[in-house]
């Protein structure tokens, strides 16, 4: 109750300080100050500016991104409120994502994640080459709570929506960019739009990014912290009568960037935190690609129809080096691959007072792999491999009514069944690395540890309602109440020698959320905000833990009980000028663990559980959320000055905060992070006629050093392994566009 008490005196000052703050400038502001335009969202599957939309949500244009220079969907870290994005810990281009505490800490196959990321409207299921860089797009919408009835899959703790451009041109046009920067940096991006008549046209885009390593591999001389990746999207797209139309896209991403092994923390330790002496290996490789079709069809002025057919998939090869020393301690080469073929229909509709969308959805996925723990102190290799096959049904519908001119009640659902089929088999061997990984010689250590297949169904309703009042044609206020649901599974890694209950899997995991939100335009709109508090009760969650046993690495996924996050944000532009508009944000998230029933295994780190293999203890006066900072803050200031020729030039300074946050759920003081500020700043020419941009971007000027990911492996026969990964360095980069 203290908590909650504490956050809503914390809105309430700040509704109390918005509106000061509103007085004050309606008196000093100058008369011939601009206006900012309206944002249109699609975050309830319909056209609607951002500040009527009941829901937190953050936008992002492609032009306010190209401006800041940002080069992929992580940097939306600094500027979106209770958001975490981030590269996987030994991943170039794996995906780690966090809103409001809920999110995937384990990128592993067969694991799910808690926000969800789209691509257009294709729900993507696999971390993997999920780090999206940002070229040709429209915009990134940033979804926050659960989104259950309005998005097919995973969304408990809200969605990533990454929007492509479609055609819009009249006659052939395209532009390139670019960039040349610190670390040998070289990046070009080519499209082009090829209408090639009113009805018919083709866009397509390419990317390459090379860069060199932040830091070096010692041992081998190799790059380290290096990138090399190529994307390249295409769509065809048909307009045969002004009521139907279809899009044919196609998109591949192939990420050649060496294994990141990260720095280890303990002596022997390189100087830089961006070298390392693993080694495994620095051979990685990461591909993605994918297919859809969309159709839609206005069968008149009140119902629109719409198919996504969409089919994608995935190969991962990498090596990662948990001791981070030349000799093989432990080491895990790993493969991953994975599928999906999903097909949602939607229709789309509305009047005069009511609109809403309804749909269904079905996923087809399978997610597989393998790794081998190589311990080679003790000569031994656990191979672990399997599968995990789903099959995804939902029912899916959110309806708004406007009761009155300001009064509006929506109401939604989604039905969820999945059905999931999970194999797993964990062998260990005699020998550095298994057969499955190149050592045809390694000799079978025992019986399997684990060999099972098993099948289990998981099915919920999860309901939204939210009631919006607009106080004024431009300031609307909201309360929803909302819940979400993520399926159960298997643990991939799970050891029946350790832990016989692994073969039953986990279970699901819910988050019920309550918000209320005040959003719209003030002075003339010359003044945007949301904020919003909310309040979520987080049930089961699911969460993986592995530890050392014995002379293998072990994993268990609990259910860990329940907790509670509760918070608030807040995000605004002020235009004060013509020339001058600021941005910012700042979001205050309170969570903690009520309950967290953890399995722990006998020894010592349990010696209060005497009987084998292990006992369930509560323990959540001794864990905290991951990836999940009490406050973070950002603002931005955007100065144009128009030459008198008719170009412009924009200088965009930054500040960016995030509070200190554990990368585990148990605390570590050598790897968890202290609370940082990051600076930016980008100068952008602009000609008169658009087509010619020069930029300089500067990205952390104060050359911060802070970890987002790690490992941590104690005991001498795993090279007492306390792993970091870091954020880059301090860059500049010069960026040159054109447009023809």
């Amino acid at each position: 109750m203290n908590r909650l008490v504490k956050t809503v005196l914390l809105a309430g000052a700040a509704w109390g300080a918005l509106s000061a703050s509103a007085v004050a400038q309606e008196a000093s502001a100058e008369p011939q100050a601009s206006t900012i335009d309206d944002v249109v969202v699609t975050a309830r599957r319909r056209e609607e500016t951002l500040k009527d939309v009941p829901v937190a949500v953050s936008a992002f244009s492609s032009e306010q991104l190209e401006q800041k220079g940002a080069a992929d969907i992580t940097e939306l870290t600094r500027s979106a409120p209770s958001l975490t994005l981030q590269a996987a810990r030994g991943s170039n281009s794996t995906l780690i994502s966090f809103i409001r505490g809920v999110g995937q800490q384990d990128p592993l196959w067969g694991f799910e994640p808690g926000v969800g990321l789209y691509m257009d409207d294709v729900y993507i299921a696999r971390p993997q080459a999920a780090v999206l860089d940002i070229f040709d797009i429209q915009r990134i919408e940033i979804l926050r709570g659960p989104q259950g009835t309005l998005y097919g899959r995973n969304t408990i703790g809200g969605a990533i929506k990454y929007v492509t451009k479609r055609i819009d041109a009249d006659e052939p046009e395209g532009q390139i960019r670019a960039s040349y920067g610190s670390f040998n940096q070289r990046d070009v991006v080519a499209s082009a739009e090829l209408p090639f008549n009113e009805k018919f046209g083709i866009s397509a885009a390419v990317a390459r990014y090379l860069r060199d390593g932040y830091g070096t591999n010692l041992n081998t001389g190799n790059e380290h912290y290096n990138k090399d990746v190529t994307a390249a999207r295409i769509s065809a797209e048909w307009t045969p009568t002004d009521n139907l139309f279809f899009r044919l896209a196609g998109d591949i991403v192939q990420d050649d960037s060496n294994a990141r092994h990260g720095h280890r923390e303990l002596a022997p330790s390189p100087a830089s935190v961006y070298d390392t002496n693993a080694g495994a290996g620095d051979a990685n490789r990461v591909e993605a690609k994918g297919l859809s079709l969309t159709g839609e069809w206005n069968v008149n002025d009140w119902l629109t129809l719409k198919s996504v057919t969409a089919y994608r998939d995935g190969r991962t090869r990498g090596n990662i080096d948990f001791d981070n020393l030349p000799a093989p301690i432990l080491d895990i080469p790993a493969r991953y691959d994975d599928d999906q073929l999903s097909q949602e229909f939607q229709a789309v509709f509305g009047g005069d007072r009511w609109s809403g969308v309804a749909g269904v959805y079905y996923l087809d996925a399978t997610a597989s792999g393998a790794f081998d723990t190589v311990l080679g102190l003790a000569n031994l290799t656990t191979l672990t491999a399997g599968s995990v096959d789903t099959k995804s049904y939902a029912i899916f519908g959110d309806f708004s009514y406007d009761l009155t001119d300001a009064l509006s009640l929506s109401v939604g659902g989604r039905w969820t069944h999945d059905e999931k089929t999970g194999t797993v088999f964990r062998q260990q061997y005699l020998g550095i690395r298994s057969p499955s990984f190149g050592n045809s010689a390694a000799v079978p250590f025992g019986a399997p540890r684990t060999n099972y297949t098993a099948t289990r169904e998981f099915e919920k309703f999860t309901p939204r309602v939210s009631v919006s009042y607009k106080l004024s044609p431009d300031l609307t206020t909201y309360v929803s109440w909302g819940q979400g649901f993520k399926s159960g599974g298997f643990d991939m890694r799970g050891d029946a020698v350790l832990y016989p209950d692994t073969v039953k899997g986990y279970e699901p995991e819910t988050v019920e959320t309550w918000e209320i939100g005040l959003k719209g335009s003030l002075f003339d709109n010359r003044f945007n905000f949301a904020t919003a508090i909310y309040d979520s009760s987080y049930e089961d969650q699911q969460i993986t833990t592995q530890y050392p046993a014995g002379a293998t690495v072990a994993s268990v996924v609990d259910n860990v009980g329940s907790s509670s996050i509760r918070g608030w944000e807040f995000e605004g532009r002020l235009r004060v000028s013509d020339n001058l508009s600021l941005n910012g944000m700042l979001s205050y998230t309170d969570a903690q663990f009520d309950q967290f029933l953890a399995y722990i295994p006998t020894g010592p780190l349990n010696a209060n559980c005497p009987t084998l293999p292990g006992c369930i203890v509560d323990v959540s006066d001794k864990r905290d959320f991951q990836n999940t900072p009490e406050w973070t803050g950002s603002i931005s200031a955007t100065y144009t000055h128009w030459m008198a020729n008719g170009s412009s030039i924009a200088f965009i300074p930054s500040a960016s905060y995030r509070g200190d946050y554990q990368l585990f759920e148990t605390a570590n003081p050598v790897l968890d992070q202290d609370a940082f500020w990051m600076f930016d700043a980008s100068l952008v020419w602009t000609s008169a006629d658009d087509r010619l941009t020069v930029g300089l971007h500067g990205k952390n000027l104060s050359d911060e050093e802070y970890r987002v990911g790690g490992y941590v492996f104690p005991g001498a026969l795993f090279g007492d392994s306390l792993i970091g990964y870091y954020g880059a360095p301090q860059t500049v980069t010069a960026t040159v566009g054109l447009k023809f």
